[in-house]
């Protein structure tokens, strides 16, 4: 951000047009260094459809903890869930400017102004069977409990990809992974710490963790069936086929539930990735009504 210290800075010493959204905009170029060429042998399309996943997963969960703002158990956990929702809104934005910069935009462009950006245009003007998010991220929080198991496993699944990721011949990605790597290892441990402190503790708290623990466990089962796209870019050196973090991923959430005397469910079986080809049920729609509906309102607004 520069000299700018807060997002607020940001925007109100940002240059003429440059005043827009806070999603995006009032920042120096975060790649700046970083050779944005698409490798040899790569479709931007492909590229920029994988981008769109990773960044839908960070900007659908950014919002959902947005909305313990105000209603967390305790102020301390409330800023901690919005610093991690802007760890994941600032990865949102890289990977959506990502895609952006090789031309995934289609119909959010048509939508939105010429002068938004394109990760702004992609976070405000896609309808839902636009995005590539995945129903783990989509859901909803539930109490404090289920929101905290669900950290959980999407911090673990996303550090995972991430670290592998950190070797990407697309070196845009390599350096969005490199940085994510150390955001995601906090919220992983963070939520973990949580889920021990919960399933170990009263009665009460015990069933909530156990009650988060088998309305979250359904929706891992399409995390790990790659898409036509990940297949291609693995294949390439470029992406992470989501298949190779299985055990990873479920080592590491076992050991925590085990830990928090929690039942471990069994692990569901394998499923298409629906999410990821922009089937969703009603819940990321409502999601985004929250999300974009002042950006549609006023699609022209500056700050």
């Amino acid at each position: 951000m520069g000299h700018e210290e807060t997002v607020y800075e940001a925007l109100g010493l940002a240059p003429g047009d440059e005043r827009h959204w806070a999603f995006g905009t009032g920042f120096h170029d975060p790649l700046a260094g970083v050779d944005t060429t698409v490798p040899d042998g790569i479709d931007p399309s492909d590229l920029g459809q994988y981008c769109l996943m990773l960044g839908d997963d960070a900007l659908v969960l950014a919002q959902r903890l947005t909305q313990w703002i105000t209603a967390a158990p305790e102020l301390e956990e409330e800023v901690a869930l919005a610093n991690i929702a802007l760890d994941l809104l600032g990865q949102a934005r890289l990977l959506l400017a990502r895609a952006g910069s090789v031309g995934v935009l289609g119909r959010s462009r048509e939508k939105a102004t010429a002068s938004i950006p394109d990760e702004d245009a992609l976070a405000y003007f896609r309808d839902a069977d636009e995005f590539r998010s995945t129903a783990l991220v989509a859901a909803p929080n539930g109490d404090f409990a289920r929101t905290t198991v669900r950290l959980l496993a999407a911090a673990t699944v996303r550090l995972a990809v991430f670290v592998r990721l950190r070797a990407s011949r697309d070196q845009v990605l390599a350096a969005i992974a490199a940085k994510g790597v150390h955001e995601l290892t906090y919220h992983r441990d963070h939520a973990a710490r949580w889920v021990r402190r919960l399933g170990d503790g009263t009665e009460e708290s015990h069933r909530r963790a156990q009650d988060g623990v088998d309305v979250v466990w359904p929706l891992l089962g399409e995390l790990f069936t790659p898409t036509d796209v990940e297949t291609r870019l693995t294949a390439a050196g470029v992406a992470v086929d989501p298949a190779v973090t299985r055990d990873e991923v479920t080592g590491v959430l076992t050991t925590v539930l085990e830990r928090a005397t929690l039942r471990v469910p069994p692990w569901p079986a394998d499923e298409p990735p629906r999410g990821r080809s922009g089937r969703h049920g009603p819940d990321l729609a409502e999601l985004l009504i929250g999300l974009q509906g002042l950006a549609r309102a006023h699609p022209e607004a500056t700050w």
